[in-house]
């Protein structure tokens, strides 16, 4: 759904701030500022800090043949430097100035590629690091190749001349001195938390005063204690989030400790409230279920930030500030999205999903949602946010929150999301039956009030001991729409993930998976058509949804289940 006239004046705003924001970061690179960034640089590193990415020997080996694949695309440099090729699109161009794929090189440890990666990041100092502006100077990239080079410190110092040498430890101070001028510009959400905790490391990885170590690591505390919820969620509400924080912020923390140093309360904090939200949005099969920007998940890097949870039992069962239900029984677990969506300064990664599930069953996924496509696919990262592309209900082929959709708008301000429901009430349901304990939860939310005059509301219940999950969508009129429009159809979506095969027979279908059959009923006629996953590591995979049409006139309550047979 595209932006309405009543939502003009919250992008005016945002446009006015973002302009705004871009216009102090452009004045602090005038001429005049970049002489603060020169100076004297220390003689070594007084500390490597620690990282928890694993990197792919057979990527090193591709990066060695100049084949580089960055957020999607493949580029082959040829005779040429990486950096002086057109990039395809901006994400290409940010993964690449932000040197995370350094972890490749570390993977393979030896002597060449030690000598690869120094001749990679040599040619950046000689083709990229001469403007402070452009792509590899956005915030959040510099900040992304400040913890790359700090990391992969060893890597890149290890066996290097002395001239080499030098010229990374001046360039590490000039980005710090950097970074530390523009922290304040940075965008609002995870790109400015990205920034403070690379001005964390490289306090502690350069020799300084420790006062200014101390006021790093307190900055950072402070960010995340504006970002990180009660509950463990993220202000941005994805998933994915909380893993890329931890895999930046547990390094951080581990470097305090050998250091000596003491580490702030708010990150001590943010790590215990983050662990546990981490293993909320955790299916048995270790990915991360698929709201609001999460994708394919590295499940390695996911596995290796679990090892630090120190927390028993089940995660908590209602994440009320970050507007996330979970539901768990027998090897079953179900997990909604609750929420409204997040404010629209941080939502240029959001979904309009607003009631959508996902359920798995001992380590297999069944009902998902679309999830996020990989970075740089343009023409699918709409479809992909849009409430078609989750498991819940659409009117009128709409969707439950709105998106300024122009052209210059997507440029300029990242597509956010204008947020439809304002209000979504949510009620947790217990109950004893013959079968064992029933856990659910009633949820309503108001999205398509303004447009329809309808509010959706999804009762979710997890019983016989988690072998069989019951819903029911209503759709109830409260004559309040303010466009008049006439609703239509309404349609209720089960995205299936790609393994789960599917035969209709009579009034029901037949889902089978891994060992499993599960069946899948309804009190009204369903069809089977073709869907697509989007959160595939490997690309887009085809696959099929279950879909229910009704008229919210005719038919304002639904009621359907998917029950294990075996």
């Amino acid at each position: 759904m595209s932006m309405s006239l009543a939502d003009k004046p919250q992008i005016a705003v945002l446009t006015m701030q973002e302009a705004w924001r871009r216009l102090r970061r452009r004045l602090r690179n005038g001429p005049i500022h970049r002489l603060r960034f020169a100076g004297t640089a220390p003689e070594r590193l007084a500390v490597v800090p620690p990282t928890l990415l694993q990197g792919d020997p057979f990527t090193a080996e591709a990066i060695y043949g100049g084949r580089f694949l960055l957020a999607g695309r493949l580029v082959e440099a040829g005779r040429a430097s990486i950096f002086q090729v057109p990039p395809p699109t901006p994400e290409f161009s940010a993964e690449l100035h932000g040197f995370s794929w350094l972890c490749h090189h570390a993977a393979v440890g030896d002597a060449l590629a030690a000598r690869n990666a120094r001749a990679l990041v040599a040619d950046w100092l000689r083709f990229a690091s001469g403007r402070l502006g452009g792509p590899a100077f956005e915030p959040e990239v510099a900040a992304r190749r400040l913890i790359s080079w700090l990391c992969h410190a060893e890597l890149l110092l290890g066996s290097a001349e002395y001239d080499f040498y030098r010229r990374i430890l001046k360039s590490l101070t000039s980005q710090t001195r950097y970074l530390r001028s523009i922290a304040q510009e940075a965008p609002a959400g995870l790109p400015r938390l990205t920034v403070r905790v690379a001005l964390a490391l490289a306090s502690l990885s350069l020799p300084g005063p420790a006062s200014r170590a101390r006021a790093a690591a307190q900055h950072l505390a402070d960010e995340l204690d504006r970002q990180i919820l009660p509950d463990g969620g993220h202000v941005s509400r994805n998933p994915a989030a909380l893993a890329a924080i931890l895999a930046d912020l547990l390094p951080v923390r581990e470097t305090l400790l050998a250091q000596g140093q003491p580490v702030p309360k708010g990150i001590y904090s943010a790590i215990d409230r983050m662990l546990p939200a981490l293993r909320f949005f955790r299916h048995a099969d270790g990915t991360l279920a698929l709201f609001n920007g999460t994708g394919a998940s590295d499940m390695a890097l996911t596995a290796a930030l679990m090892r630090f949870d120190e927390t028993l039992g089940e995660p908590l069962a209602n994440a009320r500030h970050s507007g996330y239900h979970r539901l768990a029984a027998g090897g079953a677990v179900v997990i909604a999205d609750t929420g409204c969506p997040p404010a629209v300064a941080l939502s240029r990664n959001a979904h309009a999903g607003t009631l959508a599930f996902e359920l798995s069953c001992e380590a297999t996924r069944i009902v998902v949602n679309c999830g996020a496509p990989q970075p740089g696919r343009i023409e699918l990262r709409r479809l992909s946010r849009s409430t078609a592309a989750h498991s819940t209900v659409t009117v009128a082929d709409r969707s439950s929150s709105r998106f300024a959709g122009q052209p210059h708008l997507d440029r300029f301000l990242g597509s956010p999301l204008v947020p439809g429901p304002t209000e979504v009430l949510t009620e947790d349901v217990e109950a004893d039956e013959a079968g064992g304990r029933i856990l659910g939860f009633e949820a309503t939310h108001n999205g398509y009030e303004r447009d329809f005059g309808l509010l959706h509301t999804r009762r979710l219940e997890l019983r016989d001991g988690g072998r069989q999950l019951a819903g029911t969508d209503r759709l109830v009129s409260t004559r309040r729409s303010r466009g008049q429009e006439d609703a239509g159809a309404a349609t209720i979506r089960f995205h299936l993930h790609p393994q789960v095969s599917v035969e209709t027979l009579g009034g029901f279908a037949r889902l089978t998976m891994r060992g499993q059959t599960w069946r899948f009923s309804a009190d009204r006629p369903f069809v089977v058509e073709d869907s697509i996953l989007f959160a595939d590591s490997a690309g887009p995979r085809r696959t099929l949804q279950i879909v229910v049409a009704v008229d919210p006139g005719l038919t304002p309550e639904v009621s359907w289940s998917f029950e294990r047979l075996a």
